[in-house]
């Protein structure tokens, strides 16, 4: 990991737990209730002040390569896990985790087979590392049930702090795609929503699209307590501004005119789903269910994006749970259309 070239690489690897977790039967009510919703600056040493600005990168790493960055930010430095463009091109993919993020990696980079799908192309991956039960946007405190000490600043850090930082290595920071699962879909949508000069893409797999819905800050409470005992009401004040705009069912007219692929399958198990065991019936129940919300959400989000004569492309598969060889499918289905925004062939 490193700061600048003066260094040689270091890299630190300090340990995932599934995405899905007990909580099944609450998961299933909400998405019962839901249903009858009617629906409706740079980070480069300092110059002089009348020193000419850097017109190339500084510190690009070799094309194709991969690297392990840690990044300044008002949180701390974070890890970034990085696949350079193949041919050192500027356009890049930010891939954003799920609610169990782990500190020491990436879930995209060792649960798929991302890296590899995008090996050959001109297009760096991001990949943020940590963010647990964060929803990747800035909280208004620290969370008060878990004794965290640093308040979450995410979208500062993804849209601003990491993309000054990675201009250094030559990486655009307005010719990007952002794709996300769980909680990084929802998370994608608002963050290219809200920094259209940043994102030209944004994927959304089996994200949660209409959190505003009755029972669904509750659902979401209950998640972020079983996932690192966070407090939702740290993150944002019940249905206050904050709340709201993190809501792609409210923002959504945020949206017209940028490219989407957006998912979420039946919540039925499928190829990839191993329920014969105690252990695998109990994971897969629970994915089934969470799946199943997301699906409730997504074609709320559906009709809320027709209603406004906005285009997106939507997969609903007949099979699959809330699971990551299921997403990694849907990052291959939805690689066309994030290389023709970016220009990442």
């Amino acid at each position: 990991m490193r700061f600048g070239r003066a260094a040689a690489p270091k890299i630190v690897k300090p340990g995932r737990r599934g995405e899905p977790r007990g909580w099944r039967n609450r998961i299933l009510a909400v998405g019962a209730a839901a249903l009858a919703l009617p629906i409706a600056a740079g980070v480069a040493a300092p110059t002089a002040a009348n020193a000419a600005p850097i017109a190339a990168p500084v510190l690009r790493a070799p094309a194709g390569g991969q690297e392990e960055l840690m990044v300044p930010s008002a949180m701390g430095p974070v890890k970034v896990q990085v696949q350079w463009a193949a041919r050192g091109g500027s356009a890049a993919l930010y891939l954003l985790d799920g609610l169990r993020a782990r500190d020491d990696k990436n879930a995209w980079s060792f649960e798929t087979n991302a890296q590899q799908q995008f090996g050959n192309d001109n297009i760096t991956l991001v990949m943020p590392v940590g963010g647990q039960s964060s929803f990747y946007t800035d909280w208004v405190s620290p969370s008060n049930t878990n004794g965290q000490k640093t308040t979450y600043k995410w979208e500062t850090f993804l849209t601003r702090e990491l993309p000054n930082f990675l201009a250094n290595y030559g990486v655009s920071k307005t010719n990007n795609a952002v794709a996300g699962l769980s909680m990084g879909g929802s998370a994608a949508l608002a963050l290219a929503a809200y920094h259209r000069d940043q994102f030209k893409h944004a994927s959304s797999f089996s994200g949660y699209l209409n959190i505003s819905a009755p029972g669904m800050r509750e659902a979401i409470r209950i998640a972020m307590l079983d996932a690192g005992r966070f407090n939702v009401d740290s993150m944002a004040a019940p249905w206050s501004p904050a709340w709201l705009r993190m809501d792609p069912f409210v923002f959504a007219p945020q949206l017209k005119g940028l490219p989407m692929y957006i998912s979420a399958a039946s919540g039925l198990p499928g190829q990839f789903d191993r329920p014969a065991s105690a252990v695998g019936a109990f994971n897969t129940g629970n994915a089934m269910a969470l799946e199943a919300l997301s699906l409730v959400n997504t074609r709320a989000f559906q009709v809320r994006l027709s209603s406004l004569g906005i285009p997106a492309f939507f997969d609903f598969p007949a099979s699959g749970t809330h699971s990551w060889k299921y997403w990694e499918g849907q990052l291959f289905n939805a690689r066309k259309g994030i290389l023709d925004a970016t220009g990442g062939w």
